[in-house]
């Protein structure tokens, strides 16, 4: 069966995600981490989704509900119902995603005052004159939160895709109010996009971290803290997410494809699950101005090219390796969770919580631990884990990209 991400798996030309490396040495392998265990459970049985890439509720403690996103263009939404068996459709904008392998609508986020404030973000690819693009638009809700008006698309971001896979694709508000959005390094193998390939050139948004302010409610502004703010932005119309400067809405570098990530609801660390190339995940702890090595490593190695040279990444200062990793024998796609801030189950409080997609292992490690660790051994889980959702009470479920829910448990 082909999947969103297996088919760069089996072919030689391996295109998926990765990056992180260590502050220029990788001379001592990662310490090993023990694993806390945990179970996953089915959840809302009498219902299905298509293709599902995330699933999450609304703000303000509003646990009436859950939102599933699919990738084709669809969010469907649903009653917190244990025994629940009609979805309704929260917006369809199915007409304008371009869904080819890795593409599609990928992610949203709520405002943070939303229904107060009705606007709900979009990521999305399309396609505009038969050129592939990365879009983050806003939308409004016209009935006080129950769906999401589609005629009322405002693009902010426009990112000119060179290929179809890496892109990222997850939105979500940090603690201080600003939108994050996580970008791929464009597509195929090595990065090889200009000299030192996107992920490390700051005149482009592929391979970052971004961050903006939404506020007002007209286009976005750039938030003063941000590394490059006084530069003219890159994601504007008729920029096609490059610049003639360091990119402004830069919040850190050096991701290959960050295509899961969060904030812990108690510290507000923001947590990144960066998938790899050909023989490591990773997963960082991400802080402003940081770079994260890829195309320079793909965790804590060193990135050769075809020949055997080390790819060039130019000078851009230390990098940062990844808090953990694990190789390809155990896992080659990482989903990126949360840090588990439940009551459910005391075990897990404190513990961040991710998977993989390919071979279906959820993992955990301590949310303080001091990497690089590296991981052998997981929980099998049988499932092709697209994403993770967390409550508004700190609890955590799983994506199934075949189509159902679950919980996780101990």
């Amino acid at each position: 069966m082909q999947t969103l991400w297996r088919w760069t798996r089996l072919a030689a030309a391996l295109a998926l995600a990765g990056g992180g490396c260590n502050n220029g040495g990788g001379d001592s392998p990662p310490a090993e981490v023990p694993q806390v265990t945990l179970k996953v459970e089915r959840v809302f049985p009498n219902l299905s989704f298509n293709k599902p890439v995330a699933m999450l509720q609304a703000p303000n403690n509003d646990s009436t509900r859950w939102f599933v996103v699919e990738q084709g263009g669809r969010v469907q939404t649903f009653a917190n119902n244990a025994t629940v068996a009609v979805k309704t459709l929260f917006v369809d904008i199915s007409e304008r995603v371009t869904m080819i392998s890795e593409t599609g609508l990928l992610g949203m986020a709520f405002h943070p005052r939303f229904p107060a404030d009705p606007r709900v973000y979009l990521f999305y690819s399309t396609t505009e004159s038969g050129v592939l693009l990365s879009r983050i638009s806003v939308f409004k809700s016209s009935d006080a939160g129950l769906t999401l008006d589609r005629m009322t698309e405002q693009v902010l971001l426009r990112i000119r895709k060179p290929e179809e896979n890496h892109n990222g694709g997850n939105l979500a508000f940090g603690p201080e109010g600003l939108l994050y959005a996580g970008i791929g390094d464009g597509g195929g193998g090595n990065d090889q996009h200009g000299t030192i390939g996107n992920a490390q050139s700051r005149n482009t948004l592929h391979g970052k971290m971004l961050r903006i302010n939404v506020e007002p409610a007209v286009s976005y502004s750039i938030p003063s803290s941000n590394p490059f703010a006084d530069n003219p932005p890159c994601g504007t119309a008729g920029t096609d997410g490059t610049g003639t400067q360091d990119c402004p809405e830069i919040f850190a570098l050096g991701f290959r494809n960050p295509w899961r990530w969060s904030f812990d609801r108690s510290t507000g660390q923001l947590w990144v699950g960066d998938v790899g190339q050909d023989a490591i995940e990773e997963v960082d702890r991400v802080d402003l101005g940081g770079n994260y090595g890829w195309r320079c490593f793909e965790g804590t190695r060193r990135t050769t090219d075809a020949s055997g040279q080390p790819l060039e990444c130019g000078s851009l200062g230390p990098r940062l390796a990844p808090v953990a990793e694990y190789g390809h024998a155990i896992g080659a796609s990482v989903t990126g969770g949360y840090v588990y801030r439940g009551t459910r189950l005391p075990g897990l409080v404190g513990r961040y919580i991710f998977a993989d997609f390919i071979s279906g292992m959820i993992f955990n490690i301590d949310a303080t631990a001091q990497g690089p660790l590296t991981l052998t051994s997981g929980v099998a889980s049988g499932l092709s884990i697209s994403s993770f959702g967390e409550g508004v009470d700190g609890e955590l479920y799983v994506v199934n990209y075949a189509g159902d829910l679950h919980r996780i448990t101990q």
